[in-house]
């Protein structure tokens, strides 16, 4: 955890991802990522020159069908509020959609319903659960199927919905993750989908550049993050 919270605190601090008096909702999938963020931001509001709380917001994609009967113990544990709330996403995206490609969808729902809860209880800030990982993954994914240079940002201001989006984890390494989540209450993934999706394929086709070119996959994340070496074509 320590290697976790260094990186969470390198994050906060070159992004200003956490302010005084901040209220967090912690988005909880359930899985891994966003149970060891809910972790360490526990541990890092101890220490934090900062002053800010926390909360757990749980967006139930079966509508009521996943048992979060540990998770609860867990927060229950950390002393952190947790939020369950239901809903149909999955009726939504696989029943009445039927999407090829769900994830999209599934994402911008999940997300709507956890910003749209937050404000309800008075929060000012979003943290999820995205890690290094996930940043090249996605970068990736935009290059190859949408011809963009394009990933998300550690920190996001939605003008819609007046409130930041930050992503704590942004300098953590998957690996570190996993470890670390051993000792967590994980909940089963019931999506159809797991395992068989394109960020899937963009995991297996890093973990091979990274047998064919050593340390590429660092390589691609500091050459997102660092602006100062981009070299492309200016606009005329």
């Amino acid at each position: 955890m320590q290697k976790i919270l260094g990186a969470m605190r390198k994050a906060c601090q070159t992004y200003n991802l956490i302010e005084d008096n901040d209220k967090i909702a912690v988005g909880i999938s359930g899985g891994k990522d966003s149970l060891t963020l809910l972790t360490a931001l526990k541990q890092f509001q101890r220490f934090s020159d900062k002053k800010f709380s926390l909360v757990a917001i749980a967006i139930d994609l079966s509508n009521g069908e996943n048992d979060y009967g540990d998770i609860v113990s867990y927060c229950d544990k950390i002393k952190v509020e947790l939020h369950i709330i239901p809903s149909n996403v999955f009726e939504i995206v696989f029943d009445v959609r039927k999407e090829k490609n769900p994830c999209s969808l599934c994402a911008n729902l999940r997300r709507g319903l956890l910003n749209s809860n937050a404000k309800l209880i008075g929060c000012n800030k979003v943290a999820l659960g995205h890690h290094k990982d996930d940043l090249i993954e996605t970068f990736l994914l935009s290059l190859f199927f949408e011809g963009r240079l394009s990933t998300f940002k550690p920190k996001t201001y939605l003008s819609r919905m007046d409130i930041t989006v930050i992503r704590p984890l942004i300098y953590c390494d998957e690996s570190e993750i996993i470890n670390v989540s051993k000792s967590l209450p994980i909940l089963e993934n019931k999506c159809p989908a797991n395992k068989h999706t394109e960020r899937e394929n963009a995991k297996i086709l890093l973990k091979n550049l990274d047998k064919i070119y050593p340390n590429s996959r660092e390589k691609i994340f500091n050459a997102i993050i660092h602006s100062e070496r981009y070299n492309l074509f200016d606009k005329i």
